[in-house]
Formats: structure tokens, sequence, C-alpha cells
């Protein structure tokens, strides 16, 4: 197997030795990715150009862990790289003498810890887990460790997680319990108090849907929150609105990663192995096609059954139909969306490829103003 790499209209470059991707992060100027060849070490590469993964250089390997690295996120401002895994245990790696360096920190999990993310400032994150609860973790310089206080109010395993970019105290959480929620996660030893939106652990705002919420996002604005579900809905609040939702309902298969490109265009990927762009209207939000212009060619079949056999080829094989070879770029579910910059973006998946965008060849064919 191979790590394929491929830009848009591009062909296929691969780094060879790697397997499917579990999760990827990328540094603040986009010159060097770290990701996890779904195993429990993470691979850091510098990146010449991105375009041309022909160029890229394996750098570092960390081996801290000891399961699967379910989740990354590197900080732009202090360059540190923060890791979960399903031992349990997050690390942040800081680089020193051209050595990353791991601080171990006090999760208080008894569950694989899923998701990860640095909040605004850099001076907290929080990690979501099995557990049916998400450690917010601060730094302690008088004993030189992270520790961490619990939000406890989900029924389930918290699936995905993000920071309010406006606030550093406001978390959105997507939870396999069908609800996503907006919680207050101030914390007195590091945040403004200017900032405080509630006590920590209250709920700001629930919002329940037909599925697993399988991931949540922001506007870089901060006023809309968007999060996709198993039911193959995407989600739109409008924070300024008095938390007024628009469900936008989809024919495609369960979308598992969702991002905003701009404060009114969003861009989603799943199981149909394609992203799939949302913009803002007159008539609010909707749906506007694929990126990927190549498409695996539809026979026409009907009842549950077809799309149940559909769905289990694509997971299974990368195929519609066991004759058919799908023709999108990537040949298995995308699970996570990475915006790059205002030109392109990235999206990695179960195929072991990570795929990068031209946002602006995507808006036009689409006819999508960003």
């Amino acid at each position: 197997k191979r790590f394929i790499c491929t830009s848009y209209r591009k062909q296929p470059m691969s780094i060879p030795n790697l397997t499917n991707i579990t999760c990827h992060a990328w540094n603040a100027d986009r010159t060097q990715i770290a990701l996890c060849p779904n195993s429990s070490e993470i691979y850091v590469y510098k990146v010449k150009d991105q375009k041309k993964p022909s160029t890229w250089e394996k750098l570092h390997t960390l081996t801290e862990h000891d399961q699967i690295v379910t989740a990354l996120d590197w900080a732009p401002k202090t360059n540190r790289l923060l890791s979960a895994s399903q031992d349990r245990n997050a690390y942040v790696w800081e680089l020193e003498e051209d050595k990353w360096k791991p601080t171990l920190v006090l999760l208080r999990l008894n569950r694989a810890a899923t998701c990860c993310k640095w909040s605004p400032e850099e001076n907290k994150f929080a990690v979501g887990s099995g557990a049916k609860v998400v450690s917010v973790c601060y730094f302690e310089a008088d004993n030189n460790w992270w520790v961490s206080k619990l939000l406890k109010k989900h029924k389930s395993t918290v699936l995905a997680i993000d920071w309010c970019p406006t606030n550093n105290t406001i978390l959105a959480t997507a939870c396999s319990d069908f609800k996503c929620r907006v919680f207050s996660a101030f914390l007195k030893q590091v945040d403004d108090k200017k900032q405080k939106e509630g006590k920590f652990n209250e709920e700001l705002a629930v919002f329940p849907c037909g599925g697993w919420v399988h991931d949540v996002a922001w506007a870089p604005n901060g006023e809309y929150l968007a999060f996709v579900c198993h039911d193959s809905s995407v989600h739109f609040v409008n924070r300024g609105d008095d938390n007024a939702e628009m469900v936008v309902k989809c024919n495609d298969l369960p979308f598992m990663t969702v991002r905003f490109i701009t404060d009114n265009v969003a861009v989603c990927g799943g199981h149909s192995f394609n992203p799939i762009m949302f913009s803002l209207g007159d008539n609010g939000w909707e749906r506007r096609g694929e990126c990927d212009e190549e498409k695996a060619v539809k026979k026409s079949a009907t009842g549950v059954r077809s799309a149940f056999q559909r769905f289990q080829n694509q997971a299974s094989t990368g195929k519609t139909s066991s004759t058919e070879a799908v023709k999108t770029k990537h040949k298995n579910t995308i699970t996570q969306i990475t915006i790059l910059n205002d030109k392109t973006f990235a999206s990695s998946g179960l195929d072991g490829q990570v795929n990068v965008w031209d946002t602006m060849k995507c808006a036009e064919r689409l006819e999508v103003t960003l």
C-alpha cells in the first residue's frame, strides 16, 4: 500500500511505505504536515511544494503513543503539536534543537481520546473521548505539567470539538448521543473575564438531530456554527439570530467532516468520497455541488436493498458495484478536511490519500461566490 497525495486535476504522486491516514495537521505556513498512518506513530514531513508530493521529505517520527493516534492539531502561534490517542493519553510536542519533545497531559480519562483542538489563544486545549467527557486542559507552571477540568454532560462518545474563533471560552462538541452542544469552557486560571459567557461546564445551547453528530465547525467570524449528522443532514446555526437553525437535507451518503472556507461558504466530506460545497444565499444555506468533477457513472437502482448494497460496496471495495470502479479522486471515505488558505483546502481519508483542492476553481465551476 502507498500513501498518495494529489492536487486538483493532477495525477497522483506517492510516498512509499505508508498506509491509510487516521488524521493530519499542517503547521502555520503549510510547509510541514504531521500525519498518522493508522498506527501509534506520527510522521512529520517537510513540504517544499504542496502540489508536488515527490518533494516531500520525512523529518521526524514521533513514537510516544502506545495505540492508534486519533487526532492531531498544530498550534500556528506557538508551533506546538497536540496529539491524542486510543491509549487515553495526549501529548504536547515542542520542537527543541530539531527534536520534538513530548509533555504528557493529565486527561483523567478511562476511555480512548477521540479528538483534540487548541483554543484560539493557544493557552489551553480540549480533548474529546469515549468516556462521555471533554478534558479542557491548561498549563500549570508551578508543577510544569498540563492539567484538565472535565465537561461532563454528554451521554455518549464525543466525536469532534471546535472552539469559537472569536471567544476563547466557548467550545462546541459533536456527540454520538444525537446532539451538538455549545459549552462555556471558561477557566479563571487562564481566561480573560471579559470573554466569560457562563460558568465552566454550563450548556449554552443544545441542538438535537437525527443521528450521530460526526463533526462540528465554526465560521471564521464566529457567527455561524455548522455540524453534520449521520442522517446525511447539515445543520447551520446563526448565533447572531438567537441560535436560529437551518437544516439542509441531502441525498448524499453521510458526511464525516465539515469546515468553513469563508463566513458564507462551507465544505463537507464523507462516505460519498467527494467534497461537497454549501453556500449562504438569499434563501439560506444550500447545497451547491461536488468539488470533484470526476464521478462514477450512476446505474439505475431502487429500493432500500439497492441503497444498502451500494453503501456496502463503497465501504468495503471502493466501488459502487462489483464491476464499476470509482472515478473520484478519493477511493474511500473522507474523514478530515483542513483549510490551508483562501485558495486551497486539503482532505484525507480511509484510502490513504491527502488531496489538495483548488478552492477558486471549485467555486467558479459551482458558481459560488467566496
